[in-house]
């Protein structure tokens, strides 16, 4: 059985863990990744499409000129990115965040398993943990790259307002907020980085213990050397 400090700290190390697993849900479960707010010109008239989506599905407001709502939609949007590469990105950011919950599944499973026992074989120990919870942050901050890339580069934004509206003729300007949906992602982080420092300071309480037991025999008292 594990000592006491040892199930302490393994078990804060699993909350953490498994906060992150529940975050990771919620990211991919909710649509308000960004909101949008792309301008059109068209005959007699300027159009503005105000979008709030996810990586799934989306909200589609079109208002125009000084402020009359036209129509409200929904939408998914994989069926309304029309461009090879938006929809890659996309897909791939998905992928992505699909492997960062594996990770943090994983990472849970060796937290869990080191505060109710000893596991003999070492990556089982806090070395899986270390690896899981690395693997998930940096997951988590490609996720991060990849979707603002797939908005500002490949105007993805643009690409779901036309599929909001078929009259719209002069693109004039766009604007982008990103929702709780995304920024949530950086608690995903702090989460990985709280369970890593806990299983380091573990880890090194152990280390430094194991140390002080094997200490060479020039420390020990003389009168031991003598006998």
């Amino acid at each position: 059985m594990p000592s006491r400090k040892k199930t302490c700290m393994f078990a804060s190390a699993f909350c953490s863990c498994v906060s992150s697993f529940v975050v990771v849900c919620v990211v991919l479960a909710t649509p308000q990744w960004v909101s949008s707010e792309v301008r059109y010109s068209r005959t007699g008239s300027n159009v503005t499409i105000s979008l709030k989506y996810g990586l799934f599905s989306g909200t589609c407001e079109q208002f125009v000129d000084a402020g009359l709502q036209v129509s409200q939609t929904t939408f998914q949007v994989a069926d309304s990115l029309s461009s090879t590469r938006s929809r890659g990105l996309n897909v791939a950011t998905i992928v992505v965040l699909v492997l960062a919950l594996l990770s943090s599944l994983l990472s849970s499973g060796f937290t869990c398993t080191n505060a109710v026992s000893n596991p003999y074989q070492t990556f089982l120990g806090p070395l899986g943990v270390y690896t899981w919870n690395s693997v998930c942050g940096v997951l988590i901050l490609l996720a991060m790259i990849l979707f603002p890339v797939n908005v500002e580069g490949n105007r993805m934004s643009e690409e779901l307002a036309h599929g909001c509206s078929t009259s719209l003729e002069t693109h004039i300007g766009s604007k982008h907020t990103y929702g709780y949906s995304y920024w949530i992602m950086l608690l995903i982080v702090f989460l990985n980085v709280a369970s890593l420092i806990i299983i380091y300071f573990y880890d090194h309480a152990r280390y430094s213990k194991k140390k002080e037991q094997e200490r060479p025999i020039e420390n020990a008292p003389k009168d031991v050397i003598l006998f």
